[in-house]
């Protein structure tokens, strides 16, 4: 055990040491592996498109983040509305006011997409959808419509 860290701590020094020479010839070495390192100068942001897909992917992840920390809104809510018929007007009452009412059309908006989205990717995975990038593309757009559609209709249950 002693030998393991040992030998750990001394690959490390080796690097270590090694670091002011790797900057000047813009190369990353380690323990006699020399890789040459091609990093942008100067990266805007502002410049860098992503695919449809990956945006779709990105939503999916943002999606179930907000239908977890909503499901928690919802539950307190819930408990609230059932505590007594004191707490269940002061659960419609809450529910009256246009911001909860914005909050709860998020809700099932990112719920919606949530769902679309999981139901794409299920497809792909299953093999009902080709895994090309024309199919993907045209999966995504596709998702968007369906949840522009959903919030839609989500908008007019809400209000």
């Amino acid at each position: 055990m002693l030998l393991f860290w040992w030998r750990l701590l001394s690959e490390h020094a080796l690097c270590s040491a090694a670091t002011q020479d790797r900057r000047k010839h813009n190369k990353k070495s380690c323990v006699g592996k020399t890789v040459k390192k091609q990093r942008p100068v100067n990266l805007d942001l502002s410049t860098i498109r992503f695919p449809v897909t990956a945006i779709s992917s990105i939503l999916h992840r943002v999606s179930g983040v907000i239908t977890f920390v909503a499901l928690g809104i919802l539950l307190w809510l819930l408990g609230l509305s059932l505590s007594s018929p004191e707490g269940f007007q002061q659960a419609a009452s809450i529910m009256d006011s246009f911001f909860a009412k914005f909050i709860m059309w998020g809700i099932l908006t990112a719920l919606a997409y949530h769902a679309a989205s999981g139901i794409r990717h299920m497809l792909a995975d299953f093999g009902y959808t080709a895994e090309t990038l024309q199919v993907g593309t045209r999966t995504a757009q596709a998702v968007f419509v369906i949840t522009v559609v959903l919030s839609i209709l989500a908008g007019v249950l809400v209000w």
